[in-house]
């Protein structure tokens, strides 16, 4: 899913669509928008005729100041023909001219004036429109964002299984941040544009069809262009956006795991393949760019064609006496307007482009096929002892590959289930459906007689405590961190599921005590210590059912034994479920479970199960025996 970008650009319509949906969820802002955007176009766009006005009454108070005083109009060009000059008088009959009157500047300065205020009024209109537009596009964003954020929670593991974490997180962050800029700089300015080019078309064809017929000559010209180019851009924008979202991954994998890099000397390696990464993103960043700016010098070329022939036709027509100077110099301006709009459509559709990239991959997140919503009518059991019933359950992570295969098992309450087996038995797994981390294709669980199904997620888990292998702190306090078990313990509560899981006595030790500060690595504290804290944080909780995967793995042996001794007091009437490698922390467990290929092998208690001399005993004493012992089968499964 994650690279499929890369290979195939979509539709640009749908998602183009999709974006102008969520700006409209702000009608009156919109509304506000478009009518103060119409307006300013509409004085724009006027303003330049009213200006050719005031070059009309110049000319023709230069053209009236060089014709003899005391003669008509008519007169005038009667005395012009019949010196033969023609064109002239041709000219001169279309002005409106008084023989031997200069310029009235008096009504050039009021000209001016009322195309100051036009100006401004359309400036300030556009200052308003562009101002609450950005306002839409930022609620639209945050929207947006804290929908995305509503997503992630909604998501079921499966696809965080199947997706980089870093290019999830260049999906949230880096691609919502480059649709905001993008629309932020071209949303505006693109209505702005569509309007004024039909305003310019509508005032273009009053003063002159044909010279108008010329001018929109170009315009199929630099749409055919830009469509060209744009679809030619796309692919390699859709790349782009791919590649910056491996590399991220790529960067974070390296962050995370330094410390394993460094023990391994595979710096060259990482370095070999960021640059590989790096050269791609480069590769792709520039075909974007380079062919997505052909764009713009494309329409200008087409836009300096248009000017030259609108210039050379509206000149003939001012000396044929059709147009008048003011008439062409507004056209002429309208012109080269006409084709500034054109030019700055063309220059924002490399934005455009890369930004609707970065939607489709913020849509693909939101499209996501979400977790199965608990049931409308939910169960919730009579009765919380943590009695857990595996019936004929079956489950696989890809459906051409068996992983659990008709399990049956049930935990008693207040029992320590052990769940041992070589990696890759489906451990991990059983627990898993426990959570509802995942839902099982066959069979059900029941929790205390309920299909674990049938009740709310957040009802299940309430109920449940777990320990993983890998450690998780948050940025914050060390109480703070045991807190996140019940955010509604007390002080004390928090002190005594410290004292129980062995915290308290290193946490005394510190300068700050309990209110030293952890960053999200647990820095500051060693590993062993980070899965003590996780461990006082499932205390805190107090669950009916309590699930320790590897969790005393990072944890010295005397600790261990320690925390061994705080768990039996947990276990009345509680349910344990404790996946382990090391056999030696399940000796006591009332159940041993033993699993392969998703399978349950054998189960019953240490002794028992050493007696029978099955998978068991092979695991046990792959441990315990020594080297010379163990043969190539046993060691094998050992690992």
């Amino acid at each position: 899913m994650m690279g499929a970008p890369a290979e195939k650009a979509r539709s640009f319509g749908p998602s183009v669509k999709r974006l102008l949906r969520l700006l409209l969820s702000h009608p009156l802002s919109v509304g506000t928008v478009v009518g103060s955007t119409v307006a300013s176009v509409i004085l724009m766009a006027v303003a330049p005729r009213v200006l050719g006005h005031a070059t009309d009454l110049v000319f023709n108070g230069v053209i009236g100041s060089m014709l003899p005083a005391g003669l008509t109009k008519d007169q005038a060009i009667a005395g012009m023909r019949a010196s033969g000059d023609n064109t002239f008088a041709d000219m001169v009959s279309s002005m409106d001219v008084t023989p031997g009157v200069g310029v009235d500047f008096s009504a050039v300065g009021q000209v001016l004036l009322i195309v100051a205020l036009l100006y401004i009024c359309s400036s300030f209109l556009g200052w308003l429109a562009g101002y609450l537009l950005n306002v839409v596009v930022v609620r639209t964003i945050r929207g947006l964002r804290a929908e995305v954020e509503e997503k992630v929670h909604r998501l079921p593991l499966r696809y965080y299984d199947a997706s980089a974490r870093g290019d999830l997180l260049s999906r949230v962050t880096n691609d919502l941040d480059n649709l905001s800029q993008s629309l932020q700089q071209t949303v505006a300015q693109f209505l702005n544009s569509v309007l004024m080019v039909i305003a310019l078309l509508v005032m273009m064809i009053w003063i002159s069809p044909l010279l108008a017929l010329i001018a929109i000559l170009t315009v199929p010209l630099a749409f055919v262009a830009t469509a060209q180019i744009a679809k030619r851009s796309k692919p390699h924008f859709m790349a782009q956006w791919a590649s910056t979202g491996a590399l991220n991954a790529q960067v974070e994998e390296a962050f995370t795991g330094h410390e394993l890099v460094k023990a391994f000397g595979r710096q060259g390696e990482l370095e070999e393949t960021f640059d590989e990464r790096n050269d791609k993103l480069y590769e792709s960043s520039w075909r974007a760019q380079f062919i997505s700016g052909i764009i713009m010098p494309t329409i200008m070329f087409l836009g300096n064609l248009n000017y030259v022939a609108v210039a050379v036709v509206g000149g003939l027509r001012v000396a044929s006496g059709s147009l008048s100077l003011g008439e062409v110099q507004a056209f002429i301006q309208y012109s080269r307007q006409f084709t500034q709009p054109l030019t700055q459509i063309g220059s924002m559709f490399n934005l455009m482009q890369s930004g609707v990239a970065s939607a489709e991959r913020i849509f693909d997140v939101l499209d996501a096929e979400e977790e199965t919503p608990d049931p409308a009518d939910p169960e919730t059991p009579a009765d919380d002892h943590g009695l857990i019933a595996f019936e004929n359950v079956s489950f696989r992570y890809h459906p051409d590959k068996p992983l659990i295969e008709d399990l049956s098992l049930v935990a008693q309450p207040g029992h320590m289930v052990a769940i041992v087996g070589p990696t890759g038995a489906g451990k991990t797994t059983l627990v898993n459906l426990i959570m509802r981390f995942y839902d099982v294709d066959q069979g059900t669980i029941r929790v205390d007689g309920v299909d674990s199904r049938r009740m709310t997620r957040d009802d299940l888990r309430e109920r449940t405590g777990m320990v993983l292998q890998d450690s998780w702190l948050f940025g914050g306090t060390i109480y703070d961190n045991i807190a996140y078990g019940d955010p509604t313990a007390s002080r004390a509560e928090v002190m005594e599921a410290a004292q129980l899981s062995h915290v308290d006595h290193f946490v005394r030790t510190l300068p700050d005590g309990y209110d030293t500060v952890l960053d999200e690595e647990g820095g500051g504290v060693s590993a062993g210590e980070r899965q003590l804290i996780t461990i006082a944080r499932a205390f805190l909780a107090k669950p009916t059912i309590l699930i320790l995967d590897e969790a005393t793995s990072s944890v010295d042996t005397r600790t261990e034994l320690l925390i061994q001794q705080a768990m039996a007091n947990l276990r009345t009437d509680r349910t344990s479920f404790v996946i382990a490698h090391r056999l030696s922390t399940v000796r006591d467990a009332d159940v041993i479970v033993v699993m392969e290929d998703g399978h349950i092998v054998e189960q019953g208690t240490h002794d028992e199960l050493l007696a029978a001399g099955g998978a068991y005993c092979r695991l046990y004493n792959s441990q315990f025996a020594g080297p010379a012992e163990i043969d190539e089968d046993e060691s094998v499964q050992a690992t």
